[in-house]
């Protein structure tokens, strides 16, 4: 059983037992057997790994059994970070892999993040699976499988990239989630000392929701860093490939402004290098980009589609204001919260500045947050066409990217309202110079928005 709206732009997911089952998991590994195959793998030799949801155990089953079926090989990682797996695909010879992890959704969710050879699969390949499944395009073979432990090998190479790194006060905050199997491990190795929240991975989350960029599920790690002195904070999502961050005073840090700091650092040893950003991200990024002598490119939402434009523009980094963060800089160019962690640690011991130090000189601005609004999956879609068609025949001052939804840019300021990729939810951001101008703005736009909900 499943529903044809869980193949999104760059994965599959949905609410298990209500979007797909467990025969759907078996069906899936079975496609994907097939798919590679097409794909001219012959070894059909794939990792699976999966996040600390309760319903990951039965579906991950389900899957390697179907893989089995089909003749793959397939490496069990057990539960693991989203990022451990992207990271079997560079130590193991594999033609690619799952990771079954409802990332920063509700508990209800789960799914699957698939991987062929180093990259995650997106866009066309995914409706192609779908294809792959509804005409039954299935083989048959005698696989096996075997458990790995792919955590001695992923430390391994922290250890030999950093080295000891200078004792900073550091408080993390793994909110039950897949982080807490591997991070005290990783951050001792390279000789640091966090204090570490909420480690258990638990699938029912029961101190507060694992997603970093909401501001209130920063709470308890605020306190703790009060508490404790530290420097930095560093909350994970539940699969740990999205970070947040406060400073020693307890600010919520943004996505674009963790963006900042990384690219003037990177920037400082590689000057004029490309830069990605998505287009959530705010003007003072690409704009502080441009003045440390960067190549700002603002792109398309999503972890796969800005991972393949790293790869295309050969750019050292980039990321997403919702947290992902990328280094091609020393690293395999996916999104690693952990290892983005210890990147910032790096900056901080290194520099003996604080936070707010190396966000000096970036212009003050009046913005939101990401704001989430809940519809259908079907009105998210027509709702940001209406907007587009509504401000492609409109007039005044102001410009248009169509890029990923609408962004709407003014002389003091810009709105975008698009359509998520991975829930029935439609996400808006304003930001303006003054907050006048915010409240302008982002009134115009919820004047047209709220009556298309």
């Amino acid at each position: 059983m499943y529903k044809d709206h869980i193949f999104r732009e760059y994965d599959i997911r949905g609410v298990y037992e209500t979007d797909f089952d467990t025969q759907f998991a078996h069906t899936l590994g079975r496609a994907y057997a097939s798919f590679l195959k097409d794909q001219g793998c012959d070894k059909l030799s794939l990792t699976v790994g999966y996040d600390a949801r309760l319903s990951s155990p039965p579906i991950v089953e389900a899957l390697v059994d179907g893989l089995v079926s089909s003749g793959a090989h397939v490496y069990k990682l057990g539960l693991i970070t989203t990022p451990m797996s992207y990271f079997s695909m560079f130590h193991l010879d594999v033609d690619g892999g799952f990771m079954v992890t409802g990332s920063h959704n509700p508990p209800d969710y789960n799914g699957f993040k698939i991987s062929k050879g180093k990259s995650t699969i997106f866009g066309e390949e995914i409706q192609t699976l779908k294809k792959y499944i509804k005409e039954e395009r299935f083989i048959s073979g005698q696989g096996k499988s075997e458990d790995l432990d792919i955590s001695g090998p992923y430390i391994e190479k922290h250890k030999k990239e950093f080295g000891a790194i200078k004792d900073i006060g550091v408080v993390l905050d793994c909110g039950n989630g897949a982080a807490g199997s591997i991070v005290r491990r990783l951050y001792e190795a390279v000789g640091l000392k966090p204090e570490i929240l909420f480690e258990k991975p638990d699938g029912t989350f029961p101190n507060h929701h694992p997603d970093p960029t909401v501001e209130s599920n920063m709470k308890d790690l605020k306190m703790a860093v009060a508490e404790h002195s530290a420097q930095i904070g560093i909350g994970f999502d539940g699969d740990a490939d999205r970070i947040g961050i406060v400073d020693e005073n307890g600010r919520f840090i943004l996505g674009d402004e963790i963006m900042m700091m990384v690219s003037r650092d990177i920037l400082s040893r590689t000057p004029g290098a490309k830069i990605i950003g998505d287009v959530k991200c705010s003007d003072r990024l690409y704009d502080d980009i441009a003045k440390h002598g960067g190549q700002p490119i603002m792109w398309k939402t999503g972890h796969s589609l800005i991972k393949n434009k790293i790869k295309a523009e050969g750019a050292p980094f980039g990321g997403e204001l919702s947290g992902h963060i990328f280094f091609s800089d020393r690293n395999f160019g996916f999104d690693d919260a952990p290892y983005a962690g210890l990147r910032l640690i790096e900056i901080l011991a290194n520099t003996n500045k604080s936070i707010d130090e190396l966000l000096e000189g970036i212009p003050k601005s009046f913005n939101t947050p990401e704001i989430r609004l809940e519809t259908t999956e079907e009105n998210k879609v027509a709702l940001v066409q209406s907007l587009q068609a509504h401000f492609r025949s409109a007039t005044g001052d102001f410009k248009l990217n169509d890029i990923d939804g609408i962004r709407v840019s003014y002389p003091d300021g810009w709105a975008l309202v698009r359509s998520s990729n991975t829930q029935p939810v439609i996400t808006m951001r304003f930001e303006s110079h003054t907050q006048e101008g915010l409240d302008r703005i982002e009134k115009s736009i919820m004047d047209l928005v709220n009556p298309l909900l």
